[in-house]
């Protein structure tokens, strides 16, 4: 069988799918238009359809009606707080929202991926489960819907997910065995000291100053507690204080991220965070609270996975541009899935020269590569639950 020639026919609908799921972007928990809109795609190819998942998300089962493993593909819905300004003919349509990182895309790639194999039934066995979640960007959609059962009846022995890579050549596809992407943390840090006059600094506790060494405090956790050969990222986004010119703040309100690869570094943040912050408050005689969430954890390709895949991108691109990406300090919660079910987190890539990247208003990407990744979702469905699995 000729999958290239087979899919030929699907290139303009992947892309007419993106397009149409890229003027109606939701934020998380919010995706009701998306959500209806791959439901009824679904039910329009014949697959047993659940919706409402995890408040918003959806999956749609694919069974062959013979006995073998189950493949998860998993794709996400939400799009992020970000004013487009890409200029194109189907923009958003919701002010102050935007596919800024491609899940327009990923979402396409599944849906034509679930219509093109259930006309491949007969070459199955086993289930396809698409899952497409909700809150990727937060608060996080993967782990409510497992929690909700996705990942049983039947039980998921393979995952699937893709994500467009602009830092990547267009044309390529990125597979790496083991970490790819960081275990990610958010916290925020109230500090509170004793506000006065600017001009009477001495009766006053400047929660403003006792801030700023917080921050260059927490900077020296990567360069002086951590193992220099093990990548680690502390970053404050975000610093509140004060109200006037004159007036010495009695609160500062931090918010930051840090990310590691390591898992039990991911689980000492909260004490090592807080360790550095007591001794900076405590010397300055201001008292701090310190409130963290834990977000995801590193997204870990399972090695024989990650080869498997490997050797699908060859047949895919050419095995010149079956590449290995670099590792990324972004958060992914795909993760969750790879925990409990062997699978695999690959990269399509879309970079060009003077591309945006992901969480720009300027981004986007050649949506010819669109049918790359549905027809790696092909070859590994056949592959992982051809008829030489029964």
């Amino acid at each position: 069988m000729n999958i290239k020639r087979l899919l030929q026919p699907y290139q303009a609908q992947v892309i007419t799918v993106r397009r149409d799921l890229h003027q109606i972007p939701e934020l998380g928990y919010t995706e009701e238009k998306t959500s209806a809109y791959v439901a009824d795609y679904l039910q329009q190819q014949g697959l047993s359809v659940t919706t409402g998942i995890a408040r918003t998300g959806v999956v749609g089962l694919l069974d062959s009606g013979r006995p073998g493993p189950t493949l998860l593909i998993r794709a996400d819905m939400d799009a992020l707080p970000i004013s487009e300004e890409t200029g194109l003919a189907y923009a958003s349509q919701h002010p102050g929202v935007m596919h800024a990182c491609g899940h327009d895309g990923h979402t396409a790639m599944a849906l034509v991926a679930a219509k093109i194999l259930v006309e491949l039934k007969d070459q199955l066995n086993g289930t396809v489960k698409f899952v497409f979640q909700p809150a990727e960007e937060g608060p996080g959609g993967a782990k409510p819907m497992i929690e909700a059962g996705v990942m049983e009846n039947p039980h998921v022995d393979y995952a699937l997910g893709c994500h467009i890579w602009p830092t990547i050549p267009q044309g390529t596809i990125g597979i790496r065995a083991g970490a790819l992407m960081a275990a990610a943390s958010r916290f925020k840090i109230t500090i509170t000291g004793k506000g006065g006059h600017g001009a009477q600094p001495h009766l006053c506790v400047d929660a403003l100053e006792t801030g700023c060494q917080v921050v260059a405090a927490l900077q020296r956790i990567v360069s002086r507690k951590m193992n220099p050969l093990a990548p680690t990222v502390v970053t404050i986004g975000r610093f509140e204080a004060g109200t006037a010119f004159n007036v010495i703040p009695e609160t500062a309100h931090l918010l930051g991220t840090a990310r590691t690869f390591d898992l039990d570094t991911w689980q000492r943040w909260p004490e090592i965070i807080e360790t550095i912050v007591k001794g900076v408050c405590d010397a300055m005689g201001a008292r701090f609270t310190c409130k963290f969430v834990a977000g995801y954890p590193p997204t870990v390709n399972d090695p024989e996975m990650a080869m498997r895949m490997e050797r699908i991108a060859a047949q895919v691109v050419g095995a010149d541009r079956a590449i290995v990406p670099e590792k990324s300090m972004g958060g992914e919660d795909m993760a969750f899935f790879l925990e409990r079910a062997k699978g695999c987190f690959f990269c399509l890539g879309a970079g060009t020269e003077g591309s945006s990247g992901i969480h720009s208003p300027h981004f986007t990407f050649n949506e010819e590569i669109l049918i790359s990744g549905v027809e790696m979702y092909c070859r590994a469905a056949l592959d992982l639950l051809g008829e030489n699995t029964a």
